[in-house]
């Protein structure tokens, strides 16, 4: 906190804006399911340091653990293990313009699951603008030529799980009575717990450990789904939840720059302006009544996100909002 927040903001969005990097580089040495279980044991590791140093208790009650048990899957397991999957076939920067489409969902889903989050006009217009932007960056007028559907597809659909688990968290952990940082590490804890599970079935260990792969797995983890969230909580209780969700439209700008500055990704003209068309349909699906501006959603992430992150719920809630 003795750091300026706005330094601590530009750090969190650069953060989560190389994750689409390191899942990119992590996937050349291991298996996307070995990406993401990494990823969640080095987060799981920095939030349980924090968590001992504050003194955190864990939650209680078996009802809250199994609500926790689902948000883990849908806003930690399931988006990051898919976002691993997709950056196989499909280059960083697509996947991080993937994930600013979360709004896009949040809206769509708020259209059947939330009665009280009805859609204004302005609203319904950005989620037209944001599917337009959708296309362009996929170059529908050319038939999607040269695009990888199925890697687009799973990086859609990562991006509609966190969309999904956001609402999940809204109405089922408000109000337990736990910290966000208790409930955020919980939940990063049996994420990874789900993916020890599942690993080992779907994967074989590397015949060898490369250096780069493993850096960019630890980083992920330890920096993109461990610190990024503590930063994320300082900047919160410091200027409001409504500027620290700022940070999600810097996320898919970070991601193109850094997929194309160091992974040398190739850049057509039609997914920088998607990208814009797209963040400005998010950004007006976030718009609210007056009386609704403070509700927000603590993430996670990220989911990816984060978090990455939209449509949010209560400040109580725990998330994921990276990628």
């Amino acid at each position: 906190m003795t750091v300026d927040w706005r330094i601590r903001f530009g750090v969190l969005a650069l953060i989560w804006g190389f994750s689409f990097l390191f899942i990119k580089v992590g996937t050349e040495g291991f298996a996307p399911f070995q990406v993401t279980f990494g990823r969640l044991l080095f987060g799981t590791a920095v939030l349980a340091v924090a968590m001992l140093l504050k003194r955190e208790r864990l939650p209680r009650g078996r009802r809250t653990w199994l609500h926790l048990t689902v948000a883990a899957f849908l806003l930690n397991a399931l988006p990051f293990s898919l976002f691993s999957y997709a950056e196989l076939t499909i280059p960083s920067t697509l996947a991080g313009i993937c994930n600013a489409t979360t709004p896009l969902w949040g809206m769509v889903l708020s259209l059947v699951a939330l009665s009280e989050d009805r859609p204004t006009r302005v609203r319904a217009a950005g989620l037209g603008i944001g599917f337009i932007g959708v296309l362009t960056v996929l170059g529908a007028w050319q038939g999607f030529s040269g695009l990888d559907v199925t890697g687009t597809m799973l990086a859609l659909l990562a991006s509609f799980s966190y969309a999904v688990g956001w609402i999940y968290v809204r109405r089922t952990l408000t109000g337990t009575g736990a910290s966000n940082l208790s409930l955020a590490g919980s939940q990063v804890g049996l994420a990874t717990l789900q993916l020890a599970v599942v690993t080992p079935l779907f994967t074989s260990l590397p015949s060898s450990i490369e250096t780069v792969p493993l850096l960019a797995v630890i980083a992920l983890g330890a920096l993109g789904t461990g610190y990024a969230m503590l930063l994320q909580y300082g900047v919160v209780a410091e200027v409001g939840p409504t500027t620290a969700a700022m940070v999600t439209y810097f996320i898919p700008v970070i991601a193109t720059a850094a997929g194309v500055a160091v992974l040398d990704e190739q850049l057509s003209w039609n997914t920088p302006v998607g990208a814009v068309i797209v963040l400005a349909g998010a950004a007006l699906t976030q718009t609210r009544p007056r009386s609704t501006r403070g509700v927000v959603l603590a993430t996670a992430v990220p989911t990816e996100p984060a978090a990455s992150e939209p449509a949010p719920p209560e400040p109580a809630a725990t998330t994921t909002r990276h990628p």
